[in-house]
């Protein structure tokens, strides 16, 4: 990508915000509940913890794009406090976390279809292979395209979501002439153990507090807007899953939300009936496709920060007349077609439940290396001191590695192999720049 001009930064306060909610709130809030099923109570806690862990990272992650307002995010950052090397393994990280977060998004999007056409239930790769090429086209043809439907699906996906409070609040004082079904609280239900688990699952619903910071080259005044719209975008964000997702826990049995596919179509089904919750599948869908959207977009900007500082070929980091990394979109939507089909013999909640926690775990790299970073940043006094700063790194640095312990064996797996698999092309690079450089 090249130096933004002011033509390219066309991303003012809103877009940003719409690219921060817009991307947390995708497929996660509206699947999840299913996943969550089994766990009762503790889901509650660990919504409670995700997002008090997701707030200490999103404020770290503003102050840190305060002081380096960069394309590129994560590997921004970390490449200041650490060096190049630890900066590529984030970015690299970190890239795979957003196109197999495209992946999980955009076969959640095909679940939230089948309500209307059962049969994708069985059959999803191929539409979510369209999906992922449908948005790809829409971000290769224009930035203020791109972030136009960002935020009008953004403004579409909240309305299922008011409706789930709504009638949350409503249920929940007796209002209703249905009785609703209830979860008694037990305190000895609640265990650590499960509480750590639904902690890891939750994350990916968080997951995404950060995009405002990766196309920093396209924003206007980056150092005011990003940190604004990362705080505010998660706060809401936070706010609405708590309530939403506690009311589907709460009040829609918990044998029929980990059997169905649109368990908020579900649950809004069971006290208004078919017509509503037909809406939400519909809303819900195009939650999802608003996600894979907004995502598609992240995935095109951290190849081109990697190419402008040499370690990625400089041809994927080229931009179109428009300023558009066309080539990184591409390239990256190969690899979520190629992940998609890899795993095209798991069964939609499985494929949906492993790509969400790989996803997750490369995710957490860059917000431990990032937490880190602004601790090392401050101890070099690159960035001024401040208490808050320090609070929140230490706390965001404690619960990413817990949540990477919530997560299992086979998830971290891959996610250590992902990462380690970026090593030979730094070092391919870096040897070719040494090739490149003229003798002394």
């Amino acid at each position: 990508m090249s130096s933004a001009s002011p033509q390219t930064r066309v991303f003012g306060f809103w877009i940003c915000l719409a690219l921060v909610i817009g991307n947390m709130i995708g497929s996660g809030v509206f699947l999840m509940p299913r996943q969550l099923a089994p766990y009762g109570w503790n889901a509650i806690f660990g919504w409670m913890v995700t997002i008090g862990g997701a707030l200490c990272l999103a404020y770290v992650f503003a102050m840190l794009a305060r002081r380096f307002p960069r394309a590129g995010g994560p590997y921004a950052f970390c490449r200041e406090a650490f060096g190049p090397a630890p900066g590529f393994a984030v970015a690299w990280s970190y890239w795979i976390s957003v196109w197999t977060a495209v992946a999980t998004i955009a076969l959640a999007a095909v679940s939230y279809l089948s309500h209307f056409l059962p049969a994708l239930a069985a059959q999803p790769v191929l539409p979510a292979i369209g999906f992922v090429w449908t948005f790809t086209l829409i971000n290769c043809l224009s930035l203020r395209g791109a972030g136009g439907v960002q935020l009008v699906t953004t403004i579409l996906k909240v309305l299922p979501l008011a409706a789930a409070i709504l009638l949350t609040l409503v249920v929940g004082v007796g209002a209703s002439a249905t009785p609703a079904p209830s979860v008694p609280f037990r305190a000895e239900d609640i265990s650590f153990a499960s509480v750590t688990a639904t902690a890891a699952l939750t994350l990916w619903a968080m997951v995404g507090f950060e995009s405002a910071t990766i196309p920093a080259g396209h924003v206007e005044t980056p150092e005011r807007t990003i940190p604004r719209a990362t705080i505010i975008g998660t706060l809401t964000a936070g706010i609405i899953y708590l309530v939403a997702c506690s009311g589907v826990a709460l009040l829609l049995p918990a044998d029929q939300a980990a059997q169905s596919n649109a368990p908020f179509a579900d649950f809004i089904g069971r006290y208004w009936g078919e017509g509503p919750a037909s809406l939400v599948a519909l809303f819900a869908t195009i939650s999802a496709l608003g996600a894979v959207n907004g995502w598609v977009l992240i995935q095109g900007e951290m190849p081109p920060a990697l190419a402008r500082d040499g370690v990625f070929p400089a041809w994927i980091g080229r931009a179109s007349r428009a300023g558009v990394p066309v080539r990184a979109h591409l390239v990256s939507s190969g690899l979520v077609t190629l992940l998609i089909l890899s795993n095209a013999t798991r069964s939609m909640g499985d494929l949906f439940v492993f790509m969400a926690l790989v996803s997750t775990l490369a995710s957490l790299v860059a917000y431990l290396a990032c937490a880190l970073a602004a601790l090392r940043l401050q101890g070099t006094g690159r960035m001024d001191r401040s208490p808050l700063l320090v609070v929140t790194a230490i706390v965001g640095t404690f619960y990413a590695l817990w949540a990477i312990y919530g997560a299992g064996a086979e998830p971290t797996a891959w996610g250590a192999g992902l990462l380690a698999s970026g090593f030979p092309v730094y070092l391919l690079m870096r040897r070719n720049r040494r090739a490149a450089a003229p003798a002394v």
